[in-house]
């Protein structure tokens, strides 16, 4: 409790400083296109590329987005979903997959942080099970931007807030990678997501500056 209390305190703080700059525009940060992201990574090939609709899109109001699926060495499937917002001062935001996987009919099952080893440090990810129909799937996503990471929702509004207040930036993104979990297999999902993370965050890293 006391915990929360000093984070939204420390928000306040910042939405103060914030305020400060409100008619400020975001420093350009040069970066990538998502279009251009590689369509083969450490044997994980693409397996085809997910446009989204124009409603979808529309509701996002993202930037730009890479909804792309790769299979693995053995077969398996992963899909990366990234979505990347150049500033988020004037109402775009990044859409929580927790409020957006179940208004699409997913049901959550497990949620909980995990810490993913990529390259000499780890990483904080999200792993979220949902399942619809009787069909799960499992989720590892984060928050990625201005050289940071974070899993945590709230935490990642603070350094928002904070990073456009002192060093003129709000761009940020959602990164999700996800994977069917077959019955009796879940420790393959796993397996696939975590590796195909590895695999892919150092790359993305060019991408989301």
């Amino acid at each position: 409790m006391i915990g929360r209390a000093l984070v939204l305190s420390a928000m306040i703080v910042a939405a103060g400083a914030l305020a400060c700059r409100g008619n400020s525009t975001d420093t350009a940060t040069p970066r990538h296109p998502l279009d251009a992201f590689p369509r083969a990574i450490e044997g994980w090939t693409a397996a085809g590329d997910v446009p989204l609709d124009q409603e979808t899109r529309d509701i996002l109001r993202a930037d730009d987005y890479l909804d792309r699926n790769f299979r693995g060495p053995d077969g398996r499937v992963v899909n990366l979903y990234v979505a990347y917002y150049a500033s988020q001062r004037q109402g775009e935001a990044i859409h929580s997959p927790q409020n957006c996987l179940p208004g699409s009919g997913w049901q959550p099952v497990e949620s909980g942080v995990e810490a993913l080893p990529v390259a000499s440090r780890a990483i904080p990810v999200n792993r979220y099970v949902i399942e619809r129909s009787g069909l799960r799937q499992l989720a590892y996503y984060w928050y990625q931007g201005r050289g940071r990471v974070v899993a945590n929702e709230f935490a990642n509004k603070f350094w928002l807030i904070a990073d456009a207040a002192r060093f003129g930036r709000s761009d940020g993104a959602l990164v999700r990678v996800m994977t069917t979990m077959t019955p009796g297999a879940g420790g393959a999902a796993d397996a696939a997501g975590t590796e195909f993370s590895r695999r892919a965050f150092p790359v993305l890293s060019r991408y989301l500056p």
